[in-house]
Protein backbone atom coordinates (compact mmCIF):
# COMPACT_ATOMS: atom_id res chain seq x y z
CA UNK A 1 0.00 0.00 0.00
CA UNK A 2 1.36 3.63 -1.09
CA UNK A 3 2.55 5.76 2.20
CA UNK A 4 0.32 8.92 1.81
CA UNK A 5 1.75 10.56 4.29
CA UNK A 6 5.26 10.30 2.94
CA UNK A 7 4.03 11.01 -0.85
CA UNK A 8 2.90 14.06 0.18
CA UNK A 9 6.16 15.18 1.98
CA UNK A 10 8.32 14.03 -0.55
CA UNK A 11 6.51 16.44 -2.58
CA UNK A 12 6.91 19.38 -0.54
CA UNK A 13 10.47 18.85 -0.44
CA UNK A 14 10.69 19.49 -4.59
CA UNK A 15 8.79 22.77 -4.79
CA UNK A 16 8.65 22.52 -8.67
CA UNK A 17 7.49 18.79 -7.99
CA UNK A 18 10.37 17.29 -10.79
CA UNK A 19 11.78 15.59 -8.22
CA UNK A 20 15.19 17.77 -7.98
CA UNK A 21 15.75 19.23 -4.76
CA UNK A 22 17.80 22.25 -3.75
CA UNK A 23 18.39 21.90 0.06
CA UNK A 24 20.29 24.82 2.32
CA UNK A 25 21.67 23.35 5.72
CA UNK A 26 21.23 25.49 8.11
CA UNK A 27 22.16 23.57 10.85
CA UNK A 28 26.12 24.96 11.65
CA UNK A 29 24.95 27.00 14.58
CA UNK A 30 25.16 23.59 16.51
CA UNK A 31 28.50 22.16 15.29
CA UNK A 32 30.30 25.87 14.36
CA UNK A 33 28.46 28.28 16.08
CA UNK A 34 25.56 31.72 14.53
CA UNK A 35 24.70 31.25 10.80
CA UNK A 36 24.31 34.68 10.96
CA UNK A 37 23.43 37.46 13.61
CA UNK A 38 19.81 36.84 15.07
CA UNK A 39 18.48 40.64 13.59
CA UNK A 40 19.28 39.02 10.36
CA UNK A 41 17.62 35.68 10.83
CA UNK A 42 14.77 36.18 9.84
CA UNK A 43 15.75 37.98 6.55
CA UNK A 44 18.09 35.38 5.40
CA UNK A 45 15.41 33.09 5.51
CA UNK A 46 13.04 34.81 3.17
CA UNK A 47 15.63 35.39 1.14
CA UNK A 48 16.81 31.59 0.69
CA UNK A 49 12.60 31.25 -0.31
CA UNK A 50 12.16 34.22 -2.12
CA UNK A 51 14.97 32.40 -4.67
CA UNK A 52 13.45 29.34 -4.87
CA UNK A 53 15.42 26.80 -2.29
CA UNK A 54 13.01 23.61 -1.78
CA UNK A 55 14.17 23.22 1.64
CA UNK A 56 15.79 24.61 4.67
CA UNK A 57 17.43 22.09 7.41
CA UNK A 58 17.53 23.41 11.19
CA UNK A 59 17.37 21.52 14.52
CA UNK A 60 14.10 21.45 16.31
CA UNK A 61 14.89 24.56 18.65
CA UNK A 62 15.66 27.22 14.95
CA UNK A 63 12.60 25.33 13.71
CA UNK A 64 10.39 26.15 16.40
CA UNK A 65 11.40 30.06 16.07
CA UNK A 66 10.28 30.17 12.46
CA UNK A 67 7.26 32.43 11.20
CA UNK A 68 5.08 30.05 9.80
CA UNK A 69 4.51 32.48 7.05
CA UNK A 70 8.31 32.39 6.10
CA UNK A 71 8.17 28.78 4.68
CA UNK A 72 5.13 29.21 2.73
CA UNK A 73 7.08 28.41 -0.46
CA UNK A 74 9.70 25.79 1.00
CA UNK A 75 9.95 22.47 3.10
CA UNK A 76 11.04 21.94 6.70
CA UNK A 77 14.04 19.01 7.32
CA UNK A 78 14.60 19.26 11.03
CA UNK A 79 17.71 17.82 12.02
CA UNK A 80 18.40 14.54 14.41
CA UNK A 81 21.65 14.90 14.62
CA UNK A 82 24.80 16.66 16.91
CA UNK A 83 28.51 17.35 17.37
CA UNK A 84 30.77 20.44 17.89
CA UNK A 85 33.95 21.20 16.70
CA UNK A 86 35.50 21.42 20.32
CA UNK A 87 34.63 17.89 21.10
CA UNK A 88 37.24 15.38 21.28
CA UNK A 89 36.49 13.71 18.68
CA UNK A 90 34.81 16.04 16.04
CA UNK A 91 33.43 12.91 13.88
CA UNK A 92 31.02 11.84 16.68
CA UNK A 93 27.18 12.64 15.93
CA UNK A 94 24.67 11.22 18.62
CA UNK A 95 20.71 11.72 18.25
CA UNK A 96 19.72 14.99 19.67
CA UNK A 97 15.91 14.89 18.80
CA UNK A 98 13.30 12.25 17.52
CA UNK A 99 10.44 12.14 14.95
CA UNK A 100 7.67 12.34 16.58
CA UNK A 101 9.45 15.94 18.01
CA UNK A 102 9.92 16.66 14.06
CA UNK A 103 5.56 15.74 13.35
CA UNK A 104 4.78 17.73 16.27
CA UNK A 105 6.84 20.45 14.48
CA UNK A 106 5.37 20.41 10.87
CA UNK A 107 8.43 19.35 9.24
CA UNK A 108 8.79 17.75 5.70
CA UNK A 109 11.51 15.23 6.43
CA UNK A 110 14.49 14.71 9.27
CA UNK A 111 17.74 14.38 8.48
CA UNK A 112 20.72 12.23 10.29
CA UNK A 113 24.52 12.63 9.87
CA UNK A 114 26.75 9.60 9.57
CA UNK A 115 30.37 9.89 9.72
CA UNK A 116 31.77 6.19 7.62
CA UNK A 117 35.03 5.22 8.86
CA UNK A 118 35.22 7.03 12.51
CA UNK A 119 35.50 5.94 15.88
CA UNK A 120 31.84 5.85 16.52
CA UNK A 121 30.54 4.85 13.05
CA UNK A 122 28.55 1.98 14.72
CA UNK A 123 26.79 3.92 16.71
CA UNK A 124 26.19 6.71 13.91
CA UNK A 125 24.60 3.21 11.99
CA UNK A 126 22.68 1.99 14.56
CA UNK A 127 21.14 5.82 15.09
CA UNK A 128 20.25 6.06 11.25
CA UNK A 129 18.57 2.68 11.17
CA UNK A 130 16.62 3.22 14.27
CA UNK A 131 15.24 6.71 12.59
CA UNK A 132 14.36 4.73 9.57
CA UNK A 133 12.38 2.61 11.61
CA UNK A 134 10.68 5.56 13.03
CA UNK A 135 10.54 7.48 9.83
CA UNK A 136 8.29 4.13 8.36
CA UNK A 137 5.90 4.36 10.98
CA UNK A 138 5.05 7.73 11.03
CA UNK A 139 5.93 8.00 6.83
CA UNK A 140 8.13 10.68 7.29
CA UNK A 141 10.95 11.13 4.80
CA UNK A 142 14.90 10.71 5.83
CA UNK A 143 17.37 12.36 4.32
CA UNK A 144 20.81 10.69 5.37
CA UNK A 145 23.48 13.09 5.46
CA UNK A 146 26.36 10.46 4.89
CA UNK A 147 30.21 10.91 4.03
CA UNK A 148 33.64 9.14 4.38
CA UNK A 149 34.93 11.11 7.36
CA UNK A 150 37.44 9.84 9.78
CA UNK A 151 41.13 8.51 10.97
CA UNK A 152 40.24 5.68 8.41
CA UNK A 153 39.58 7.34 5.41
CA UNK A 154 42.42 8.50 2.98
CA UNK A 155 40.71 9.86 0.28
CA UNK A 156 37.33 11.21 1.00
CA UNK A 157 36.49 12.05 -2.48
CA UNK A 158 37.30 8.41 -3.72
CA UNK A 159 34.25 7.56 -6.20
CA UNK A 160 34.57 3.79 -4.91
CA UNK A 161 34.01 4.88 -1.21
CA UNK A 162 31.46 7.38 -1.75
CA UNK A 163 29.21 4.45 -3.81
CA UNK A 164 29.58 2.47 -0.44
CA UNK A 165 28.62 5.20 1.74
CA UNK A 166 25.57 6.48 -0.68
CA UNK A 167 24.40 2.44 -0.39
CA UNK A 168 24.45 2.15 2.95
CA UNK A 169 22.06 5.48 3.03
CA UNK A 170 19.48 3.33 0.87
CA UNK A 171 20.15 -0.24 2.21
CA UNK A 172 19.61 1.45 6.08
CA UNK A 173 16.02 2.50 4.79
CA UNK A 174 17.00 6.50 3.86
CA UNK A 175 15.06 7.99 1.25
CA UNK A 176 17.05 10.86 0.08
CA UNK A 177 21.14 10.90 0.82
CA UNK A 178 23.43 13.62 0.54
CA UNK A 179 27.13 13.45 0.26
CA UNK A 180 30.59 15.00 -0.75
CA UNK A 181 31.72 15.01 -4.12
CA UNK A 182 33.75 12.55 -6.14
CA UNK A 183 37.20 14.06 -7.62
CA UNK A 184 37.76 13.80 -10.95
CA UNK A 185 34.12 15.13 -10.59
CA UNK A 186 33.31 13.49 -13.87
CA UNK A 187 33.24 10.33 -11.78
CA UNK A 188 30.60 11.64 -9.79
CA UNK A 189 28.32 9.22 -12.42
CA UNK A 190 29.36 6.53 -10.72
CA UNK A 191 28.60 7.01 -7.43
CA UNK A 192 24.73 8.40 -8.68
CA UNK A 193 24.85 4.69 -11.25
CA UNK A 194 25.63 2.49 -7.67
CA UNK A 195 22.90 3.94 -6.29
CA UNK A 196 18.76 3.68 -5.77
CA UNK A 197 18.38 6.93 -4.02
CA UNK A 198 18.03 10.23 -5.10
CA UNK A 199 21.74 11.87 -4.56
CA UNK A 200 22.34 15.26 -2.97
CA UNK A 201 25.64 16.72 -3.15
CA UNK A 202 27.20 18.64 -0.30
CA UNK A 203 28.75 21.39 -0.64
CA UNK A 204 30.75 23.66 -3.12
CA UNK A 205 34.00 23.07 -4.84
CA UNK A 206 36.62 22.86 -2.35
CA UNK A 207 38.72 24.47 -4.38
CA UNK A 208 36.20 27.81 -3.97
CA UNK A 209 35.92 28.11 -7.49
CA UNK A 210 31.90 29.02 -9.03
CA UNK A 211 29.94 27.31 -6.94
CA UNK A 212 27.11 27.97 -10.26
CA UNK A 213 29.49 25.87 -12.40
CA UNK A 214 30.34 23.66 -10.03
CA UNK A 215 26.30 23.09 -9.29
CA UNK A 216 25.72 22.66 -12.99
CA UNK A 217 28.47 19.79 -13.21
CA UNK A 218 26.82 18.02 -10.44
CA UNK A 219 23.65 17.78 -11.93
CA UNK A 220 24.55 16.82 -15.45
CA UNK A 221 26.68 13.82 -13.67
CA UNK A 222 23.45 12.77 -12.46
CA UNK A 223 23.02 14.24 -9.12
CA UNK A 224 19.39 14.85 -8.38
CA UNK A 225 19.79 17.66 -6.11
CA UNK A 226 22.39 19.88 -4.30
CA UNK A 227 22.59 21.17 -0.36
CA UNK A 228 24.66 23.99 0.14
CA UNK A 229 24.83 25.39 3.19
CA UNK A 230 27.93 27.62 3.98
CA UNK A 231 28.61 29.32 0.33
CA UNK A 232 24.86 30.97 0.07
CA UNK A 233 24.49 32.20 3.83
CA UNK A 234 27.52 33.81 3.66
CA UNK A 235 26.76 35.30 0.10
CA UNK A 236 26.82 39.03 -0.04
CA UNK A 237 23.35 37.89 -2.03
CA UNK A 238 21.83 34.50 -0.88
CA UNK A 239 18.73 34.97 -2.87
CA UNK A 240 20.52 35.76 -6.46
CA UNK A 241 23.14 32.76 -5.61
CA UNK A 242 19.81 30.47 -4.80
CA UNK A 243 18.01 31.46 -7.61
CA UNK A 244 21.06 31.03 -9.82
CA UNK A 245 21.34 27.51 -8.36
CA UNK A 246 18.03 26.58 -8.52
CA UNK A 247 17.59 27.42 -12.26
CA UNK A 248 20.29 25.02 -12.42
CA UNK A 249 18.71 22.09 -10.34
CA UNK A 250 15.72 22.46 -12.22
CA UNK A 251 16.36 22.20 -15.41
CA UNK A 252 17.39 19.21 -15.18
CA UNK A 253 14.60 17.28 -15.13
CA UNK A 254 13.54 19.01 -18.79
CA UNK A 255 17.39 18.25 -20.06
CA UNK A 256 18.00 21.94 -20.42
CA UNK A 257 20.40 22.32 -17.69
CA UNK A 258 22.79 25.19 -19.38
CA UNK A 259 26.43 24.45 -19.97
CA UNK A 260 28.58 26.44 -17.35
CA UNK A 261 29.98 29.01 -19.83
CA UNK A 262 26.42 30.09 -20.35
CA UNK A 263 25.78 30.65 -17.08
CA UNK A 264 25.79 34.37 -15.40
CA UNK A 265 28.25 34.12 -12.36
CA UNK A 266 28.19 36.11 -9.34
CA UNK A 267 29.54 36.33 -5.74
CA UNK A 268 29.45 32.86 -4.21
Amino acid sequence: MTDIGKSFRMRRLSVAGDGRYLFVPLDHSVSDGPVVSQARWNGLLRALVDGGADAVVVHKGRARAIAPDILRHCALVVHLSAGTVHAADTDAKVLVGDVEEAVRLGADAVSVHVNLGSDTEHRQLKDLGTVAASCDLWNMPLLAMIYPRGPRIADPHDPALLAHAVNIAADLGADLVKTSIALPMERMAEVVNSCPLPILAAGGPPDGSDLVSHGTSLMLAGCRGLAVGRRIFSSPSPSSLVARLAAVVHAAEAGTTPHPSTIATGAA
